[in-house]
């Protein structure tokens, strides 16, 4: 029996898509059928995640780009190769990020710009300079990686709150402007993943703790978890679903703590 619930022929790309949950989004699209672009700042993660996913999905198309999400240079790079090599982009998941924790007044003027410039005003200039390649797919979804410190304060630095709040607007003003085009744009919003960005949270068993305490479901969520809403929403089974921002979250945002 034929199945819609897949991504077949989808032509996706994914950036920051070398480790934590841009990593997973790239194995679950592969898992799905989906022709996959991913991007990455560092040229050895890149060259051996295609290696071990050219030998996992032997019959799927994988490439791994080196390109800087901030640098007009390398979003032109990327650009151009979509253009040659898929004419078109079906799914854009914007997955780059970063995070610098401490309090506000500790914060010099390069850190909170950096986290600024990465996690916020590169979505938005690589979703515009890709916009005329979503809009020939008719049919495209875009995917903003977001976080429940967008919508409350959970202590991870205010630059990066800052940074996933300015996220859900974009999402919704970008979901509104290019409806007409059949480009879809939706967020996901993680509570806490097991991710290398996180590591150094959970080793403070205390910090852990509270975490935990905070979490209906009581664990730390897997990376997959994450890739797993992406793909719905990169789906045409989430047709009808735009500007919204969906919170996964093992229940945190809805328990009185």
């Amino acid at each position: 029996m034929k199945t819609s619930w897949n991504l077949k022929d989808r032509k996706a790309f994914v950036t920051g898509g070398s480790k934590g949950i841009g990593k997973a989004t790239v194995i679950e699209f592969l898992e799905l059928e989906a022709d996959v672009l991913f991007s990455a700042r560092n040229e050895d993660e890149i060259q051996n995640l295609e290696k071990e996913l050219k030998k996992e999905f032997p019959n799927s198309f994988i490439k791994g780009i080196k390109a800087d999400v901030t640098s007009k240079a390398d979003r032109q790079k990327a650009f151009n190769w979509i253009e040659s090599n898929f004419q078109k982009l079906d799914i854009l998941v914007n997955n780059a990020g970063i995070n610098i924790r401490k309090s506000a007044l500790e914060y010099n003027e390069e850190e909170y710009r950096k986290i600024l410039e990465i996690n916020l005003i590169a979505p938005f200039e690589v979703s515009r300079i890709l916009y005329p390649l979503l809009q020939k797919s008719q049919n495209a979804s875009v995917v903003n990686v977001g976080s429940v410190a967008g919508s409350q304060d959970v202590n991870s630095g205010l630059p990066y709150a800052m940074s996933k709040g300015g996220i859900n607007q974009q999402t919704r003003s970008f979901a509104v402007e290019w409806a007409e085009d059949n480009i879809r744009v939706n967020t996901v919003s993680p509570w806490y993943t097991k991710t290398p960005l996180t590591e150094a949270v959970f080793e403070n068993k205390e910090k852990l703790e509270r975490i935990l305490l905070r979490t209906p479901l009581g664990r730390i969520a897997k990376a997959a978890e994450m890739a797993s809403v992406i793909a719905f929403l990169a789906m045409d089974k989430s047709s009808y679903l735009t500007g919204q921002n969906i919170t996964v979250d093992g229940g945190m945002s809805v328990s009185v703590f």
